[in-house]
């Protein structure tokens, strides 16, 4: 986890991708540039583990193409693709089922009662925490509503939580339906930090300003570490540090930045987290979240609520019910683990083993980057485009992004949607003319890349 100087520091992607193009002898644009980017990529093998949708059989796609058989995949932001071991490891845990029933708990592949700790070192790895400072559970709404019960007490003073304006649905209702339920206002205790008039992203400074401003009246701030509609990461140290110097609890949603950007929960001082699996560790549409709560609060009496799971492991079956409890954010569990949905989750956290975030993000700096080069070649205002313009809302600065763009259409993005899809391109949208697209560096090539830009310039052009 120790923090090491990252293999691009200083330079930018366009600058590291030009120099790379003139050392070939080749433009960015020509297909010998993609196809030297990939035979140098070495993450590439990562590719065979998972499973593509195909252009035979996705829906909506209509495409004849001789060359591919895969579709083009950049929606692991909202789904990430299947890894190929899934299905055989999910259906050893059934045969457990079938075969030792209620033995199943204590014996053969994963048992039942301890399955849940086989993923918390795999975790802790990609928060930067230790083990004890993490689980897996519920999904990631259930797991902020229950560390909320903790980390938001309001007081006639201290009352307001601090989150994003137009922050994801879920996390508005959440902060909405907490500050209700202790019997406040939300009208008075939401706290909105904004995007300054006639721009898209928030400036570190503006959410600075407002703890320091507000800060005696805040009693939780509540933010993503990455902004799921723009892509914009948070400088999650800056907040947490600005937040605790005016008493505040700091909390982060990381639903989209675990897996995908690196993170150091305990160095930063995060006082609690919560994370679904299911989009940058591919374990499967609405599978487990994960949770952290830093280790300085192992030992503190908060208000929390109880199930059989938040007693000790060692005495939880004596069912004396005197409450021995787990420390930390173990206590916070309520119900026995599912098997079949934490070997997916313990299958993801192994593919991250074999490599690193940071190696992740030094491919996703020339991926994201080279796609970044040419949308702004073939579709900027200042190209010769004379169809439409694609504007790129997520931060130009690598460290202030993921591996996300999202791309803003000077025109109805309807019809564009349609045609990409039709020739395999996969990707999401938000209304009314936003395209997410997001080259995953695990699964992801330079010629998937090179491979959607062609796509989107055909479709503009029609």
């Amino acid at each position: 986890m120790a923090e090491t100087v990252f293999k691009y520091e200083g330079s930018t992607p366009e600058q590291v991708l030009a120099e790379l193009a003139a050392k070939c002898g080749l433009l960015l644009t020509e297909v010998g540039f993609y196809q030297y980017l990939d035979s140098q990529d070495e993450l590439a093998h990562f590719r065979d583990q998972f499973s593509f949708p195909k252009l035979t059989t996705s829906p909506g796609v209509e495409c004849d193409d001789a060359e591919n058989e895969n579709c083009v995949y950049f929606c692991g932001n909202s789904l990430g693709l299947q890894p190929k071991s899934t299905k055989e490891h999910v259906q050893k845990v059934l045969e457990n089922w079938e075969i030792n029933n209620i033995s199943c708990h204590v014996m053969g592949h994963l048992p039942g009662i301890t399955c849940d700790n086989y993923v918390r070192d795999g975790m802790a790895n990609l928060v930067g925490s230790s083990q004890e400072e993490v689980v897996v559970m519920n999904g990631l709404s259930v797991n902020l509503h229950l560390l909320m019960v903790s980390f938001y007490q309001p007081t006639k003073k201290r009352h307001k939580i601090l989150l994003e304006e137009h922050a994801f649905p879920s996390d508005h209702y959440i902060v909405m339906s907490q500050i209700q339920q202790r019997g406040f206002d939300p009208e008075d205790s939401m706290l909105f930090v904004k995007a300054r008039p006639d721009e898209e992203l928030i400036h570190i400074d503006d959410i600075l300003d407002l703890i320091e401003k507000e800060g005696d009246s805040i009693a939780l701030i509540m933010l993503p570490g990455v902004q799921y509609f723009t892509g914009q990461v948070f400088n999650m140290e800056e907040i947490t540090a600005a937040g605790h110097r005016k008493g505040c609890y700091v909390g982060f949603d990381l639903a989209h930045a675990v897996g995908n950007i690196e993170l150091y929960l305990n160095k930063w001082e995060v006082d609690f987290a919560c994370w679904c699996t299911y989009k940058y560790l591919n374990s499967g549409p609405g599978c487990l979240g994960g949770a952290f709560v830093h280790k300085k609060f192992a030992k503190t009496k908060m208000p929390k609520f109880l199930g059989w799971w938040s007693h000790k492991e060692s005495t939880r079956f004596e069912m004396s019910n005197d409450l021995d409890f787990s420390c930390g954010v173990e206590s916070y569990r309520i119900s026995n683990p599912p098997p079949p949905l934490l070997v997916a989750c313990i299958l993801a956290s192994e593919i991250f083993d074999q490599t690193s975030v940071r190696q992740l993000r030094e491919k996703s700096f020339l991926l994201t980057g080279y796609l970044e080069c040419l949308l702004k070649h073939y579709f900027s205002d200042i190209s010769d485009s004379t169809t439409a313009t694609v504007e790129i809302l997520t931060p130009a600065n690598f460290s202030d992004r993921g591996c996300q763009l999202s791309l803003r259409f000077s025109c109805s993005l309807k019809e564009v949607a349609e045609k990409m899809t039709k020739k395999g391109m996969i990707f999401d949208i938000r209304q009314p003319n936003v395209m997410r697209v997001a080259p995953v560096p695990l699964y992801c090539s330079f010629h998937d890349v090179y491979r959607f830009v062609n796509a989107l310039r055909e479709a503009l052009s029609t």
